[in-house]
């Protein structure tokens, strides 16, 4: 593979550098080089979907029959590089980069022509209804039940999910269900759209390790689904579900962020000193940033390779289970050697750390929310499927010779 960009791909990292000087609110950029992104709004994060809608850019993998950018793979690569080192809030995935792949291979042209446009525009927020308390890493055994009613009009839907990423902000929720018991578990489960707002779901927040409400519970209780939000096929759910986890298996890779965390280590590890020299100079703490950086851009090159193959119109196999455990053991990795170079200043609440005072401990390096994001990352190879249920999908399938 030819690693050089063209002149047509410098031009466009020009653009997009352009874009995000004139664009990216200051204060938005400040948010997130301050809190990692934990600080942002509901409010923040639309305002971001808006200028990137304005731009035609929020959605750079979407067709552009749809309304998207059809960007190839080398675009949203650089996109994500720049994006990144530039602090601009992260996009948020659920409908985007999750959903709308799923409605416009398996979706009708009635749900395409309705609910595409208001992906873009906002005016639905989406959050996923997948992993329940005993259905995770092995989701094929989930027990929400969806019964269609009398007249055959309705799904009735009864259950709970968990970890329900922004799920408090959202008014639309893609569930996987159960429709019929009698069969293999993988065969009896739908996939469903449900409005938020319909009487009998309830949400209940759940504070994750580092303080912050990211994550919910989600109940239904007789909730009534209109049978016209079904996706594909009923009991064909599993096709449909595994099609998406592709798509979040390689965004969970984060390659951007990996790239822009790596040069926060290195600024911070320059300042702070060891034996009386900088710490970029210890040989040990040296050695694993230069491991860490070698296998950052060995999978960034893999992820090129994946995402051409997804623009192609193919859903990736099993590079995406080995993208989403190479790529979250390098982001780990990024988040401890951050917060051990930060030391005292990596205090998850500084604030709390000073007695009688309300203020932070002074922060010279810009290092306040690395023990925050290494607490929160640890979250990065269970969901999604966790990395020991990927690894055995890698070894089923390179071991049968499949692809």
């Amino acid at each position: 593979m030819d690693l050089s960009y063209s002149d047509e791909e410098k031009a466009f990292r020009e653009e997009v550098r352009t874009f995000l000087k004139e664009k990216l609110p200051k204060e938005l950029s400040e948010k997130v080089a301050g809190t990692d992104g934990d600080g942002l709004t509901k409010e923040d994060m639309e305002q971001w979907h808006a200028i990137l809608n304005e731009q035609g850019w929020l959605a750079p993998n979407w067709p552009k029959k749809f309304g998207g950018a059809e960007w190839n793979a080398v675009q949203r690569h650089i996109f994500e590089e720049e994006t990144a080192a530039a602090d601009a809030p992260r996009i948020v995935p659920f409908g985007l980069s999750m959903l709308a792949p799923v409605l416009q291979k398996f979706g009708s042209k009635e749900q395409q022509d309705y609910w595409l446009p208001r992906i873009l525009s906002g005016e639905d927020w989406w959050c996923q209804g997948y992993s329940e308390p005993g259905a995770g890493s092995d989701l094929a055994s989930l027990k929400t039940t969806a019964v269609k009613n009398e007249a055959g009009t309705q799904y009735i839907v009864n259950g709970q999910k968990t970890w329900t990423t922004l799920g408090q902000h959202a008014n639309m929720i893609f569930c996987l269900v159960r429709t019929d018991k009698e069969v293999k578990q993988q065969e009896g489960i739908s996939f469903l759209l449900i409005d938020m707002n319909t009487p009998g779901i309830e949400v209940r927040p759940i504070i994750l390790l580092d303080g912050v409400h990211e994550v919910n519970e989600v109940f239904f209780d007789n909730v009534e689904v209109p049978v016209e939000n079904l996706v594909g096929e009923e009991n064909k759910g599993w096709t449909y579900a595994k099609y998406l986890l592709t798509h979040e298996r390689t965004n969970i890779a984060g390659v951007g962020f990996s790239q822009a965390g790596l040069t926060a280590v290195k600024r911070i590890a320059k300042h702070e000193m060891s034996n009386g020299k900088p710490l970029i100079q210890n040989p040990h703490f040296a050695a694993r940033v230069a491991q860490v950086e070698i296998d950052l851009n060995a999978m960034s090159t893999t992820n090129l390779r994946i995402i051409s193959k997804a623009a192609a119109g193919e859903a990736p196999g099993v590079e995406a289970s080995m993208l989403k455990v190479k790529g979250t053991i390098i982001r780990q990795e990024i988040n401890d050697l951050a917060r051990r170079a930060a030391g005292a200043y990596a205090m998850p609440f500084a604030s709390e750390a000073v007695e009688g005072s309300n203020a932070a401990l002074p922060d010279p390096l810009g290092a306040g929310p690395v023990a925050a994001k290494y607490f929160n990352n640890r979250k990065l190879s269970i969901f999604g499927g966790s990395n020991e249920i990927q690894r055995g999908i890698i070894a089923k399938v390179t071991m049968s010779g499949g692809a």
